[in-house]
């Protein structure tokens, strides 16, 4: 699959074009990391979004995508590619490597259309909830930020579609002495 039928799979399941997803990193003055506090703004982003997955208890199926993780590791990564991928410190790269390969990282998980709705609507209510992003003068950052999680949850799920064994670097052994 080229890069362009990819892109045509993702908007038809997300409803974001590829070029609406790279809006929140390429169109906003002042810029997304300042508008949201830096580093500390997108650690209490992450924060509100896996404070509202691991209190989902009514659908069990979703968090179990989660179980490789502890609540503050998953805080952690997601932290460190958010500030990364929308200009701040290499941070996951530090910790992860030099890629930060999403889809390869994801594919073991099995991850869904059903998934990726769950995701984005905690994250959708994580940016609403997120002080530094409140009020009139955000409207468009956090409508250019939702747009990007829509496209890159459903980009996952299209391309994990044609992900090779050898190209999946997730975790695959659930540590069931983990408490949730």
């Amino acid at each position: 699959m080229s890069k362009y039928e990819l892109r045509t799979k993702t908007y038809e399941l997300s409803g974001v074009t590829y070029e609406q997803s790279l809006l929140a990193s390429t169109s906003l003055t002042p810029t997304l990391l300042e508008r949201i506090g830096g580093e500390n703004g997108f650690h209490k982003l992450a924060t509100l979004f896996y404070q509202r997955v691991f209190e989902d208890k009514e659908n069990p199926w979703f968090l179990g995508i989660f179980a490789t993780s502890t609540q503050s590791e998953a805080i952690d990564n997601q932290y460190r590619f958010l500030v990364q991928t929308f200009g701040g410190p290499e941070l996951y790269k530090e910790k992860k490597g030099k890629y930060t390969r999403l889809v390869g990282r994801h594919a073991n998980y099995k991850i869904g259309s059903a998934a990726a709705k769950r995701w984005t609507f905690h994250m959708e209510l994580a940016i609403d909830e997120h002080t530094n992003l409140m009020g009139k003068e955000n409207n468009e950052a956090r409508e250019y930020l939702k747009q990007y999680f829509r496209y890159t949850a459903f980009y996952i799920v299209a391309a994990s579609e044609y992900m090779r064994d050898d190209q999946l670097s997730g975790g695959t052994q659930l540590d069931s002495g983990r408490i949730w």
